[in-house]
């Protein structure tokens, strides 16, 4: 795979005429290439600007290729932005940036996402501790993300190339500078000097490879400083160790290792709950996206989705009620869209299409002929052709062990009941101490590879068979567990309910007391014995991976959160299966 070919641009103050001009000169001298990042005040610094800013925003001039920008600020950034936001296409959060227009995406408040192999990781806006919507990131964002935009960047570096406005502190958030050290990028990009400056490659603590830091000036400076420049890194992940391990004859120690640093770095602010310190959190996306034909023929997803569309017969799309009547069953929208689902197991929609004797309104799932029926297509019911059987670790008389399908990290698990139920609260409450001698014996196994159990559960009324994710972290880690999943709800709008248990028994039995059958449910019991859960609305934009996805973030694998770029060969998931065997026989209840 070839490396991707970057444009980076500081500050564009609006000057999108004089920018795009110059990358098209660029790419046509120099290119193809694949995308455009800017740094710095994106929006117009005077409102002389705005004209030929709304031209690109509303369609009446083009956006060369894709461009992401940060610093979310300047002349008409909240009326542009809030619109945006309150895009269809653009609900949730959104790692690779929201649409502005054709071409061009905001990287909002703070992230990290994949371009072509690439990790990106952005800060948006200036620091403000006031809580603006717009054009501000705040110490939330800083300790979520633990991002870039250091000061001290020049420390060590030859002071020959140091420009003077390189040295001067205003505009820095020293913050930011302990999060670079942490964080260790092979790239980093800010703008706001008005410079540019290329320092020297230096080395990191704790880490093979340099980093090369980089300050662009902005677009159409009056000093004709360089405001425009290609990279085309190659992805870490497709380099060997001595290759990523090279080190620049000119390379330098760590600007942020300095002793004089030292004591100035530990006097940074800390909020209440520095277990949060080396934590991450990564958004993701939790939009449905549309399918359309685009023939005429197609189903229209707002009809099937809710039942109505506010197109009425103006909608191109076909409003078809058998699909809507499906949809509502539990069959899988992509299923009926699409004609497929790519999911695998990890969907939690059912995949053949339900008549009414199979499924009949308010029938408790689970019971009779339709458990049987079901269970026939279930990839999770040990009577079904679907069933992994290599996957299972251990059976007991109403639970069984099983693999993770695409595990998040190693000897990631699910607890599933047999019977084909819903939720783990549908079993009888007698049964919950053989879950509870399970999931002991799970935490056992883990302590003693220095990890703690997370586990988890996502209950909707589209969930046909349950499963109890059960996701080991490092110890070191454990203690921020329930900040990041708080933090997380809290940016999607939400507020998670916390109450701490010393018995597991007791936790399950006020878990019941929680659970309403009316309403989708995610609980999630965290390392220190708390519960976590939230009661979601059938109509609120929730998603089924949420535990996941915030996990994926606290390690630091944001990639990894969907299951799908994860998938191991049967040989490989064999392999584990009897490794985990082998260190659980021991323990195992069953």
């Amino acid at each position: 795979m070839a490396a991707p070919r970057i444009l980076l641009a500081g500050d564009v103050f609006g000057r999108l005429n004089q920018l795009f001009k110059r990358v098209q000169s660029v790419n046509k001298s120099a290119g193809p290439f694949d995308a455009l990042f800017c740094v710095g005040q994106f929006f117009p610094d005077s409102p002389e600007r705005l004209e030929e800013f709304m031209n690109y925003v509303e369609g009446r001039s083009s956006v060369p290729l894709p461009t992401y920008f940060i610093g979310d600020y300047g002349v008409a950034a909240p009326k542009v932005l809030s619109t945006a936001s309150k895009n269809s296409a653009n609900l949730g959060f959104k790692m690779d940036g929201l649409t502005i227009c054709e071409n061009l995406h905001w990287l909002r408040g703070s992230g990290k996402f994949s371009f072509q192999g690439l990790s990106i990781v952005y800060l948006s806006g200036r620091s403000s501790s006031e809580g603006q919507q717009f054009g501000t990131y705040s110490q939330d964002d800083v300790d979520a993300l633990r991002a870039l935009g250091p000061s001290g960047v020049t420390t060590r570096a030859s002071l020959a190339d140091v420009p003077a406005e390189a040295s001067d502190s205003s505009g820095c958030d020293p913050a930011i500078s302990e999060l670079v050290a942490e964080i260790k990028p092979r790239y980093h990009i800010a703008g706001t000097k008005d410079i540019f400056y290329a320092r020297e490659p230096y080395s990191n603590t704790d880490a093979v490879h340099v980093t090369r830091f980089l300050g662009l000036a902005s677009v159409g400076n009056p000093k004709k400083q360089k405001f425009i420049h290609a990279i085309s890194p190659t992805p870490a992940c497709t380099m060997s160790t001595s290759e990523i391990s090279v080190k620049p004859s000119n390379a330098t120690l760590s600007p942020y290792t300095f002793e004089e640093q030292t004591g100035r770095l530990k006097e940074v602010t800390k909020r209440p709950g520095d277990s949060m310190s080396d934590s991450q959190y990564w958004r993701y996306d939790v939009s449905k996206k549309r399918q359309k034909s685009g023939d005429g023929d197609g189903l229209c997803f707002k009809f099937i989705y809710t039942g109505s569309c506010p197109r009425g017969e103006q909608c191109n799309f076909q409003h078809d009620m058998d699909s809507r009547e499906q949809f509502r069953r539990g069959v899988c929208l992509d299923l009926l869209l699409k004609g497929k689902c790519e999911k695998g197991p990890e969907c939690s929609f059912k995949h053949e299409l339900q008549n009414e004797a199979e499924n009949p309104p308010r029938r408790r799932v689970g019971s009779g002929s339709m458990s049987v029926n079901r269970s026939k297509e279930c990839w999770f019911c040990l009577s079904s052709p679907n069933v992994e059987s290599h996957l299972i670790i251990s059976v007991g008389e109403n639970y069984y062990c099983a693999l993770a399908k695409g595990p998040l990290v190693e000897d990631h698990v699910l607890v599933i009941p047999i019977e084909h139920l819903p939720n783990t609260f549908t079993l009888s409450q007698e049964f919950e101490s053989e879950l509870v001698r399970l999931r002991d014996s799970l935490q056992l196994y883990f302590r003693n590879r220095q990890k703690e159990a997370v586990l988890f559960e996502w209950v909707s009324k589209r969930v046909s068979h349950a499963n109890l994710q059960v996701v080991p972290v490092p110890s070191s880690r454990a203690a921020a567990v329930p900040d990041i999943f708080n933090m997380a709800a809290k940016r999607m709008g939400f507020k998670l309910v916390s109450k701490k248990f010393d018995n597991i028994l007791d936790r399950r039995k006020w878990l019941r007391t929680q659970f309403d059958e009316n309403s989708n449910f995610f609980y999630a019991e965290v390392p220190d014995g708390t519960i976590l859960t939230l009661s979601v609305d059938e109509n609120e934009k929730f998603p089924a991976q949420f535990g996941r996805e915030v996990l994926a973030g606290l390690l630091n694998m944001p990639d990894r959160a969907d299951w799908r770029n994860c998938s191991l060969s049967k040989e490989e998931e064999t392999s584990a299966v009897e490794k985990f065997k082998e260190g659980f026989k021991e323990l195992d209840p069953n």
